[in-house]
């Protein structure tokens, strides 16, 4: 859907994947990868697709995909949960490993709770600590900041400037929005709230995007989405 409301539609030929993860591409098209690989079929995990819908490659990132997002430069960053620690990486539409959290200086990331994409810098929310990660590869020397975080387990992460906003968490605090402000080395904390549909009813299962400052939640029966705009 466009910011004036219309509506495009392109129909993708032979996806191979029953639960896919999906995104556009800068030129039209679109990626579409399977969380889980299956051994015989590795080479095919991730598939692109032009703009008239037609499959023109397909390529393997690994096992356990949580978050797969396009940035602007249309590299394809990739977030993996715990059955495959492997942490946060950026891909070429190629196939070509273009950046790996593998060695950074990010402590205990085992798995990726929250990933978001604003221009060509990524911001990740990884467990075990829930820093706030922010990932900007092609800055010579420092690709890599990470700042403490109080907030656990939220599952999307919006960014606006110097405010951040946190989606989600455990039990209770399933549908917490959390604002906080970036400092040098740590978010501090200024607002908590709820999330809650048009409706003023608690989304129940949902799935959740970030982008920029935008977190997007399709609550079931996952035919809608809903926003929350930081920049509102």
């Amino acid at each position: 859907m466009e910011p004036d409301g219309h509506v495009e539609l392109t129909e993708l030929s032979a996806v191979r994947t029953r639960r896919p993860h999906l995104d556009r591409l800068p030129d039209g098209g679109f990626v579409v990868a399977s969380s889980r690989t299956r051994r015989q079929q590795d080479a095919n995990q991730v598939q692109l697709f032009d703009v008239l819908g037609r499959e023109t490659s397909s390529f393997s990132v690994g096992d356990a995909i949580e978050h797969l997002l396009v940035d602007e430069s249309g590299h394809i960053r990739v977030g993996h949960f715990d059955e495959n620690p492997v942490g946060i990486r950026r891909w070429s539409t190629t196939g070509r490993l273009a950046w790996t959290s593998y060695g950074a200086p990010i402590p205990g990331l085992f798995d990726c709770y929250a990933l978001n994409v604003s221009g060509t810098v990524a911001w990740a929310g990884p467990s075990t600590d829930f820093q706030l990660v922010e990932i900007r590869p092609t800055r010579p020397g420092r690709p890599v900041t990470v700042r403490a975080n109080r907030v656990r387990g939220a599952h999307a992460v919006a960014v606006h400037g110097e405010r951040v906003a946190f989606y989600g968490g455990y039990r209770e605090e399933r549908n917490r929005l959390a604002h906080g402000r970036i400092g040098d080395t740590s978010v501090e904390p200024t607002d908590v709230g709820l999330l809650t549909l048009p409706d003023g009813s608690a989304p129940g299962r949902r799935r959740v995007v970030g982008r920029g400052s935008r977190i997007y939640v399709q609550a079931e029966p996952f035919t809608a989405w809903g926003v929350f705009d930081l920049d509102s």
